[in-house]
Formats: structure tokens, C-alpha cells, sequence
């Protein structure tokens, strides 16, 4: 009976064959089709036009929609694999992924009407539509519900909305973008509504795209709504309640992007160790070095712990019902996640261009790529400051 146990509690923690070949196949394109486009994005900020349509192609996009919209009919667990295998070899292109299938695309699907989903999840499914997430303001950033200050008003069969949106990840290219807004000031971030706003809406321009540290060619803009009007049956759920919509997509984004932090560690190691096994110095390579075996040592087994606690909190992800989320035990497990994955893959990273030495400095190196990266990672959906208050948040409700 123990041992039986032993080997239940053993294979909760293992990828099952199906999820392995996923993953691998996820891998394999990114090594094949991304990865050569790592430099080019980095030097320009150059967003790569094919870059969705090859991943609805490859079945990658719609994962976790029905398939009578063109999904995949999958589960949030292979949304994550997907996520790890492209991160590996193009973490730019991951992030924009991220940003149109699971902040995009997955909340349309979780939330919106049938008319909506019959409308846009179709060319979201097939990458002919890009989409994007708009929640944070130049004013609003942690406190992205308290501080919103983007309003939305009823004109008819009409929303009228006014305001800027900041830090869009996909915000320059996207046709489809979920934008949130007060419907009601009174109320606070209980008073917020979702819309789905089309890049060509009178009243919608991109304002700027910006220029970043790390994570180039994933392009990041300022977004302006002046009056813009946006039809009625365009409203994401209900008037005033798309509160719900936020927190349960922050909780399943929170998981989503902690395995870009996965496949980014992964990533670094790997170069690490190869770098270690090459490079020679007082007459030996540097991997025979007792502080370098040290290092990598430390990264492996932080990987491997990163690996497990993102598994766990993808396969818990998959039980979220529709409307939950936002609050509980899965709210502070996916902050936890985020909070832990990120601060890993900083530190694995850093040791990596450590082992590089002075070629890991150089602007060009892809060691150098992810390091400047690492960072954003925790500050993106939701700093890991903020995460920290989750987590305490949640244990002292207990």
C-alpha cells in the first residue's frame, strides 16, 4: 500500500506522455521558427507579422477554447506547456503569445457572450487577429482597479470611452483588444466593465510604442481612448462586474507567466552549462571549478523546484470554474507561484552571465538577451511586492 502511494504522489508531479510530446512540440517549432528571429526583434524592437498566424497554425493559439470557435478544446495545463517551449528559445514571442492567448482570447472565451465569441474568437483561434489586454494606466499601475481613471458611459447602443492605457504587451499590432473601465465612478473598482475594442473604432489610436530594456520585438505601447465608441453588445459579462473578469484573469495569468520564467531559466542554464564545458582557463575548463560546479548545482536544483511548483499550479488552474478566481487559496498559490518563479529565474540568470564572464556583458549574447528580460518579470502582472501582500493577504483570512 505505501508503495503504490509512493508512486500516485510520484507521477502527480511527472508529465504524462501527452504533455511531454506537447511540450516537445512546442520546442522544436520555437528552436526551428523563433529563434532565429531572437536578434532582429532585440536590435529593433521588430515584431515579426507572421509570428501569429504560425502559431494558429500550429494548433497554438485557442488552447483552452471551444472548438466550435476554432480551439483547441485543451486545458490550461497545455496553455503552460505551450508557454515553456516558446520561451526556451524566444522569449519575446512567448510574452506576446501570453498576451493574446491567455489575456485576451482565454477571458473572451471564459466570459463573453455568443455573439462575441462567435464574432472574435475565431481569428484569434487562426492568428489573422492579434489581441491584447488593457488594464493598466499611466496613473494606475499596482492599483490598477482603485486608481483607474479610463471611464466608460452608456450612449444609446453605445459606450463612449475616455481614457489611456499604459504598457500594453501587443498594444501596436493588436486588432482585438479587452479593455477595462469604469462604468460607475461611485463604485470604485466595483463600478468596472470589460469592452472589446477594434483597432479601427473611431476614437482608438495607439499613442506610442515603446522602447524597452529587455523583452524587444514583444512591441508595448501607450493606448488612447478619446470618445471612442465602442458598441453596446461589446460589453465583456455584465455592466459594473468586470471586476470578476480581472481578478480570475490575473490569477490565471499569474500561472501562465511564471512559465515564461520556466522556460527562460531552462534557457540560461543550458547555455551556462555548455559555456562551462567550453570555455578553459589556467589550463582546464571552467566546469571542473568547484565555485562553478557550486553555481550550477544551485541552478539546476532552483529550476527543478521552479518546475514542480509551476506544474502543481497549472493543474490546480485547470479546475478554476468559470467566475472564480480573484480571492482564496488558488488567488494566494498563483501569486506564490509568480512570486517564486520570478525571483528564481533572476537569480539563475544572473549566475549564467556570471559563468559567461565578459562575453555574458556583451549587448549581443543571448544570455545577455534574457538577462535584461529577467526583470520585468517582477513587475508584470503585479509586482513582487504586491505578490507578497497576496499571499499574506490571503493566510491572515484564514
Amino acid at each position: 500500500m505505501t508503495i503504490h502511494t509512493n508512486i500516485v504522489a510520484a507521477n502527480a508531479f511527472r508529465l504524462t506522455q501527452e504533455q511531454n510530446e506537447i511540450l516537445d512540440q512546442a520546442d522544436a517549432f520555437a528552436k526551428k521558427e523563433l529563434w532565429p528571429l531572437q536578434k532582429k526583434m532585440d536590435d529593433e524592437e521588430w515584431w515579426p507579422p507572421e509570428l501569429m498566424p504560425a502559431l494558429g497554425k500550429m494548433g497554438f493559439l485557442g488552447v483552452t477554447a471551444n472548438s466550435d470557435y476554432g480551439g483547441a478544446d485543451s486545458d490550461f495545463m497545455t496553455a503552460g506547456l505551450i508557454t515553456q517551449g516558446l520561451s526556451r528559445w524566444n522569449h519575446a514571442a512567448a510574452l506576446s503569445y501570453v498576451a493574446h492567448d491567455n489575456l485576451c482570447l482565454n477571458n473572451i472565451a471564459r466570459n463573453a457572450s455568443e455573439a462575441i465569441k462567435r464574432k472574435y474568437l475565431p481569428g484569434l483561434c487562426d492568428g489573422s487577429s492579434v489581441g491584447a489586454l488593457a488594464l493598466t494606466e499611466p496613473g494606475a499601475g499596482s492599483d490598477a482597479l482603485g486608481s483607474m481613471a479610463t471611464t466608460a458611459r452608456r450612449d444609446g447602443d453605445r459606450y463612449i470611452l475616455n481614457g489611456r492605457k499604459l504598457y500594453i504587451t501587443n498594444g501596436p499590432v493588436a486588432d482585438v483588444i479587452l479593455v477595462y473601465a469604469k462604468t460607475n465612478k461611485e463604485r470604485g473598482s466595483k463600478g468596472i466593465s470589460a469592452f472589446l475594442v477594434e483597432k479601427n473604432f473611431k476614437g482608438f489610436q495607439v499613442a506610442q510604442k515603446l522602447d524597452k530594456m529587455g523583452f524587444r520585438g514583444s512591441p508595448t505601447g501607450e493606448l488612447v481612448f478619446d470618445d471612442c465608441e465602442v458598441p453596446a453588445e461589446n460589453l465583456v459579462g455584465e455592466e459594473d462586474r468586470g471586476v470578476g473578469v480581472v481578478m480570475s484573469g490575473l490569477d490565471l495569468e499569474r500561472a501562465i507567466v511564471a512559465m515564461i520564467n520556466l522556460g527562460m531559466a531552462e534557457r540560461a542554464f543550458d547555455l551556462a552549462l555548455d559555456y562551462a564545458k567550453l570555455r578553459t582557463q589556467f589550463g582546464k575548463r571552467i566546469a571542473d571549478f568547484q565555485m562553478v560546479q557550486s553555481k550550477l548545482a544551485d541552478m539546476w536544483t532552483a529550476i527543478e523546484t521552479m518546475r514542480t511548483f509551476c506544474y502543481r499550479t497549472l493543474a490546480e488552474g485547470c479546475e478554476l470554474k468559470e467566475g472564480e478566481g480573484g480571492r482564496g487559496r488558488f488567488h494566494a498559490l498563483t501569486a506564490s507561484c509568480i512570486y517564486y518563479a520570478a525571483e528564481t529565474c533572476t537569480r539563475v540568470v544572473a549566475d549564467a552571465v556570471q559563468i559567461h564572464g565578459g562575453s555574458g556583458y556583451m549587448r549581443e549574447s543571448e544570455v545577455n538577451r534574457l538577462y535584461r528580460a529577467s526583470k520585468l518579470l517582477e513587475i508584470g502582472a503585479g509586482t513582487s511586492e504586491v505578490r507578497k501582500l497576496i499571499i499574506a493577504g490571503e493566510l491572515l483570512k484564514e
